[in-house]
């Protein structure tokens, strides 16, 4: 459920709406931002008005309200480094959640400078985002997948069984798969709603549609024998809770942890999302184009799907196999390696060979030597 802003001051409540209704964010986007500014702002209104270093108690018993735009108009680079350094000894953020926050903070300046001008500099136009190590996403390899797939049973397992299918197969995000309405399903295409109301088209192969006709089917006979009985306004649905109303997010979460404990699949870091990494993951070594799989993904850059090319990739281990050397060992150095072809060397026409040399620019040579 979105974050009531209504605690916010001004300036800050019309830059989150404008993030969500101008720019399109996505309301967890939004929310991240508006939980990033209430401690980068909370601990501006400290420093400017108190001298020791202020503790974690005292910065939340700052109202946000008290945090007026007098506050953010004198804030220094000096002021925000003195931030992230409170976010490292104090909070221990790592170097990517500082790297989050200096983007809220460079979003919300670019926002009262740019846009509604209320700032005539910028004052962390100079701020660097950390660097940090990007990791290579966590998935399930196709065995793995197989195996989760096979867990879902039980009541529900029909309808667990086509989330996972969609999951695997589409590389949908969760916000998408809880969305999906039967008006949504066009044959064989699917449309969903992604970042920022942003709506593209999957295609569903054979096994996600009988996932789909097995789990509507055995809702339909569970709604006959009067076992489910469906919200009237979450009739178009195409996932339902047992209450008969459509799935949220955090139960759908819940559900899926539970297959994958259960599979024996699951490891540290493993969540729904590494899904939708799983399924990337298959269809990009199954030789499915990166261009491809950006559209397929809904990613707006093609720099966001390269994470999929791991440095694991099959591709990448058999160029190491298929070196000249990889077999060479000091026991075999008597043997005469595989020749390799000579270079070419460059064919010198008789225009360019009686062409004069360009002259030397600059000062000459000492004693004559060039």
């Amino acid at each position: 459920m979105p974050m009531d802003y209504t605690a916010a001051p001004d300036y800050l409540r019309d830059y989150l709406f404008y993030m969500k209704t101008i720019k399109g964010r996505s309301p967890r986007t939004v929310d991240a931002y508006y939980t990033d500014l209430q401690g980068f702002l909370r601990y501006i209104y400290a420093i400017k008005t108190q001298r020791s270093k202020p503790d974690k108690e005292f910065l939340q018993s700052i109202p946000l309200s008290a945090v007026t735009f007098d506050f953010v108009k004198g804030v220094t680079l000096t002021d925000v480094y003195q931030y992230l350094n409170h976010t490292v000894d104090d909070n221990q953020n790592s170097k990517k959640t500082r790297a989050r926050k200096v983007a809220s903070i460079r979003s919300l300046y670019k926002y009262l400078t740019v846009v509604t001008k209320r700032l005539e500099e910028n004052p962390v136009k100079d701020l660097e985002t950390p660097v940090y190590r990007k990791s290579n996403p966590v998935y399930l390899d196709l065995d793995e997948s197989k195996r989760l797939l096979l867990a879902a049973d039980g009541e529900q397992g029909p309808r667990d069984y086509c989330m996972l299918m969609l999951f695997l197969n589409c590389g949908m995000r969760l916000s998408e798969l809880v969305g999906i309405n039967y008006s949504d399903i066009q044959g064989n295409r699917l449309k969903l709603l992604g970042k920022g109301d942003k709506e593209r088209y999957v295609y569903l192969n054979d096994g996600c549609i009988e996932a789909i006709n097995r789990y509507t089917e055995d809702k339909n006979r569970r709604i006959a024998e009067n076992r489910l009985k469906v919200k009237e306004t979450d009739r178009d649905a195409l996932f339902l809770s047992s209450r008969g109303t459509r799935m949220s997010g955090r139960r759908v979460e819940q559900i899926i942890e539970e297959l994958l404990k259960k599979s024996q699949v699951y490891r540290e870091g493993m969540s729904v999302h590494k899904l939708r990494h799983t399924a990337a993951t298959l269809m990009y070594r199954s030789g499915v184009d990166l261009l491809v799989l950006q559209k397929v993904l809904g990613h707006s850059n093609v720099g966001t799907t390269e994470i999929y090319t791991h440095a694991d990739d099959p591709q990448i281990a058999q160029a190491a196999f298929s070196s000249p050397l990889a077999h060479f060992s000091p026991d075999s150095s008597h043997q005469e390696l595989p020749s390799q072809p000579m270079v070419t060397p460059l064919t010198v026409t008789s225009q360019e060979a009686s062409s004069p040399l360009p002259k030397r620019r600059g000062r000459p040579p000492k004693n004559g030597y060039k």
